[in-house]
């Protein structure tokens, strides 16, 4: 069971603003590999006359984030199957919540869409968005990045089982550090708590950058961050990575096994995921017309480039499953901010 861990409703904010705005944006996920199958054709084009115009692409981070590079990148990538020009605006605040909720509102013709982030199905539990994916229709997933759980090249345990050996043996003794309290990554490590039966000392940092860092320097003794967050400096040796808190193998690290394969059962599949989106009452038509474009634009060479370049895991799937995913995370969040005692 996982100890209370009241904080304020503030810090909490604070936590997800930060997270978002790196390459650690926050979720879970069922399918994180691109099925060419799920591709629509986008000459296949529904009868309508959208687009009518340039479509505005809201990025609810600030600019120069992980979140707003992947934005430009896919709207890039985007413009030529859509037809016409794609300008992406970045409206931050509230951990997201300003961006997402100017997004839900947007007239619904489809010249507004939003990149949304694990924070839509995580900020309402927590009592600091008024809006939930419910207010959506959904475009298409992007992307999902699985919590690399890392340490030191020198730490004392080469495998996850000896490692959570280790944390059973010393009780809050590991200290692990996160983004900021109530992050994405502070509940990843909470979430390892629950099924491994162990006790961490939650460090939290302004951003996994900062955590990261901390654990170069020998401050703190593990992460459970992005695989982006961690590549360069586990293929230069200063870092090693256990294992991976998802369903299958991280493309980027495909020789670090997942905590199933280490015998971990029952383990979440737990992360940050991107996606696209337009208010609900969007006409079908239209909706298919975005997602056509879209998914071809993804599998454009050099968005894929970037997202390989980047450490970023593709995870591309249609508007019904990525609809699917939000509604489980939504039900799999509350749960978690419930037990860890963030919503008190």
């Amino acid at each position: 069971m996982l100890k209370n861990l009241p904080i304020s409703l503030l810090t909490v904010l604070f936590a997800f603003a930060i997270t978002a705005c790196g390459a650690d944006d926050s979720g879970t996920s069922d399918d994180v590999e691109t099925d060419d199958n799920d591709v629509a054709d986008d000459s296949e084009t529904p009868e309508t006359d959208f687009p009518e115009g340039s479509v505005e692409l809201i990025v609810p981070h600030d600019a120069g984030g992980g979140t707003d590079a992947v934005a430009r990148a896919l709207a890039d990538a985007t413009e030529e199957h859509l037809g016409e020009s794609i300008g992406v605006i970045n409206v931050e605040g509230g951990g997201g919540a300003v961006g997402m909720t100017e997004g839900a509102t947007a007239a619904p013709d489809g010249h507004t869409v939003t990149l949304v982030t694990v924070e839509l199905v995580a900020l309402p539990h927590l009592g600091l968005a008024e809006i939930s994916h419910e207010d959506y229709h959904p475009i298409a997933q992007i992307n999902f990045d699985p919590p690399a759980l890392t340490v030191p090249a020198d730490a004392p345990y080469d495998t996850l089982e000896e490692f959570l050996d280790h944390a059973r043996e010393n009780p809050g003794e590991i200290q692990m550090g996160n983004g900021g309290n109530g992050n994405i990554w502070h509940l990843s490590a909470s979430a390892i708590e629950q099924v491994a039966d162990v006790e961490f000392e939650h460090v939290p940092f302004d951003g996994a950058n900062s955590a990261v860092t901390s654990l170069l320097g020998g401050h703190i003794d593990a992460v459970p961050v992005s695989p982006a967050e961690v590549l360069p400096q586990v293929e230069s040796g200063e870092l090693k990575t256990l294992a991976i808190m998802d369903d299958e193998r991280a493309d980027v690290m495909p020789d670090v096994p997942t905590f199933e394969e280490e015998g971990v059962t029952g383990t979440p599949s737990i992360g940050p995921w991107r996606g696209l989106t337009v208010p609900e009452d969007t006409p079908d038509e239209v909706v298919e017309v975005l997602s056509n474009a879209f998914m071809a634009g993804a599998e454009e060479p050099e968005f894929e480039e970037f997202m390989e370049n980047n450490g970023l895991d593709m995870a591309v799937t249609d508007g019904d499953d990525f609809e699917h995913l939000m509604a489980e995370d939504y039900e799999f969040y509350g749960e978690l901010i419930s037990d860890i005692g963030f919503d008190e």
